[in-house]
């Protein structure tokens, strides 16, 4: 990863540069195997917040919990990142996900076991010298194919796709 300096030390174009790595290696790392990588990417103060559902938490422990049911509640199918940006503070992240719920940890899902979903998330987050300081999923549940799964997707958007449970080409 980039240098850890602080930002004061750093070019506009480098804090921007350092503060999209981050939040690519932070998402990278969101998986049951890797998620103490991405929360060691937060600073000591992180705020996560997931306003859909009423949560804020401001402790990494408990955002590790938060994580960890999420692993246990949703299977990603893909996810296609339609825009992703920065400045010298924050990175926008725009995305569909597509997930079928196989769990029922996460607090106030509004979809039940066996619902297969179309998932708009956008996070903002916050940052400062080379630190999360806060994280904010803005979730949007559709039912997969329901009439509120209208989204424009940029022409070349890249699409990630996960693999199936007990395949692992996918």
């Amino acid at each position: 990863m980039t240098t850890m300096r602080p930002d004061a030390a750093l070019s506009r174009d480098e804090i921007i540069a350092r503060n999209l790595e981050v939040v690519q290696e932070h998402f990278h790392n969101e998986n049951p195997d890797d998620v103490d990588k991405a929360i060691a990417l937060y600073a000591p103060e992180i705020s996560w917040e997931a306003p859909n559902r009423g949560l804020v938490y401001t402790d990494a422990g408990d955002v590790r919990d938060a994580y960890m049911k999420i692993f246990r509640t949703l299977q990603f199918h893909s996810l296609t990142t339609l825009r992703r940006f920065a400045t010298e503070q924050f990175v926008f992240d725009d995305a569909v996900a597509d997930v079928t719920v196989v769990g029922d940890e996460m607090p106030n899902l509004p979809f039940s076991v066996g619902s297969r979903i179309s998932l708009r998330i956008v996070h903002c987050f916050e940052l400062r010298d080379g630190k999360i300081t806060k994280e904010i999923a803005y979730e949007m549940w559709r039912e997969d194919g329901g009439p509120l799964v209208n989204d424009v997707v940029p022409p070349g958007s890249p699409v990630e796709y996960f693999p199936e449970p007990g395949n692992a080409e996918g």
